[in-house]
């Protein structure tokens, strides 16, 4: 099985621990409390109690990765 249908399955299997995985590769400014927070269905919420800066982990920090150089965002307005 390749890593593609391995990432699958445990997305299936256990997607707490998969989407918790997951979320460990973006910049937090506080960490979450929960991962899903299942207790009003049908309004689920992932990682209730965390916070994080969208826009940061976007550019700045691939600035910070030594990624400066290079062009990270282009806009083409019509």
């Amino acid at each position: 099985m390749g890593n593609y249908e391995e990432l699958f399955m445990k997305s299936i299997k256990d997607p707490k621990s998969f989407w918790a995985e997951a979320a460990e590769a973006i910049g937090w400014h506080k960490k979450w409390d929960t991962v899903l927070d299942e207790s009003n269905p049908p309004f689920y919420r992932w990682y209730k109690g965390g916070e994080l800066n969208t826009c940061y982990n976007a550019l700045d920090r691939h600035v910070e990765g030594g990624r400066a150089d290079q062009v990270a965002l282009i806009y083409d307005s019509p």
